[in-house]
């Protein structure tokens, strides 16, 4: 006997599985991001069902490749896992150009918190996307949102000055440099130098650190309205992470209704964005144009 599936049997099954996320259950989180990553039918139902939680603080972490992004989060974990709190930590890696994946793995990285019941831990593919974010990266945030953790830190790929997109969605970003960096301030001034709330000068035990670190406050002196810390840190000797697991802990503890409401209205922007994308088609384009023979681009967007 076949049994017919119900509406009714849908919507319960999707509420048990939002109560199962809730509860911080890993097989059911990890179950729905994977529905979330590959827009599986439904996966938009569940989303609309998940429950705010401004208790949870989203650190975004991010800089060129070599900072030492990864060695910094492994460290922030640590210390941000006191007083019985629980880390979420989504690590966005390139992608495999055989199969979409991840290259790297959360457990090769971050290989002590694995078995860890407090933290979460998941690699994620940036699917060629120049933010530095996965594609669907708002959906699974706001996903482990709701899974009731206190921190979610976001680990961006490292593409440098494109790695922008990563400020519309991090309570608090954490821009990533070393001293080496010192001779791309003015070519990073236009895009990833300016979505800071807080600078590290990492691999602070290299010459010149000192200079380099007077060198980020000289500019955004004159480039910006607010004043944005700068910490030096040397995150494999566990040097000033105490200072700036402290200044994200402020930071966070500061955020106001104004700040709350921009980053949502951005979040919701990217959305409509992407979904308006979608209901572009190539052929009903290429159709179009076939048939009037217009050859002006602008004239053919205007139809769009």
């Amino acid at each position: 006997m076949i049994r017919l599936i119900s509406g009714n049997d849908i919507l319960h099954t999707e509420m048990k599985n939002i109560d199962e996320i809730r509860s911080g259950d890993v097989k059911s989180i990890a179950r729905a991001i994977s529905q979330i990553e590959n827009e599986a039918v439904g996966y938009e139902d569940i989303l609309k069902e998940l429950p705010d939680n401004t208790h949870c603080g989203v650190i975004g972490i991010t800089g060129p490749p070599g900072a030492g992004k990864s060695t910094l989060t492994d460290k922030l974990i640590e210390l941000l896992l006191k007083d019985d709190k629980r880390v979420a930590v989504l690590c966005i890696d390139p992608s495999s150009p055989f199969h979409s994946g991840a290259i790297l793995g959360d457990r090769i990285r971050m290989s002590s918190w694995y078995k860890n019941p407090n933290v979460y831990i998941r690699s994620l593919a940036s699917r060629g996307i120049l933010g530095g974010l996965h594609p669907n990266m708002i959906e699974i945030t706001d996903l482990l949102r709701s899974a009731n953790f206190d921190y979610i830190i976001i680990e961006t790929i490292g593409v440098g000055q494109n790695e922008i997109e990563i400020s519309g969605l991090a309570d608090v970003t954490v821009v990533v440099l070393v001293p080496e960096s010192g001779d791309d301030i003015q070519m990073m001034k236009s895009g990833i130098m300016e979505i800071a709330d807080i600078f590290v000068v990492n691999k602070a035990d290299r010459p010149d650190a000192g200079h380099f670190a007077k060198d980020i406050i000289n500019a955004n002196q004159i480039n910006s309205e607010k004043q944005i810390p700068v910490i030096k840190t040397v995150a494999k000797d566990n040097i000033g992470i105490d200072e700036l697991a402290s200044e994200i802990k402020t930071r966070l503890l500061a955020m106001d209704e104004e700040k709350r409401l921009k980053l949502l209205s951005e979040k919701a922007y990217q959305l409509i964005v992407r979904k308006n994308i979608r209901k572009i088609d190539k052929k009903e384009i290429y159709r179009k144009i076939k048939e009037s023979g217009e050859r002006n681009i602008y004239k053919i967007t205007e139809q769009f």
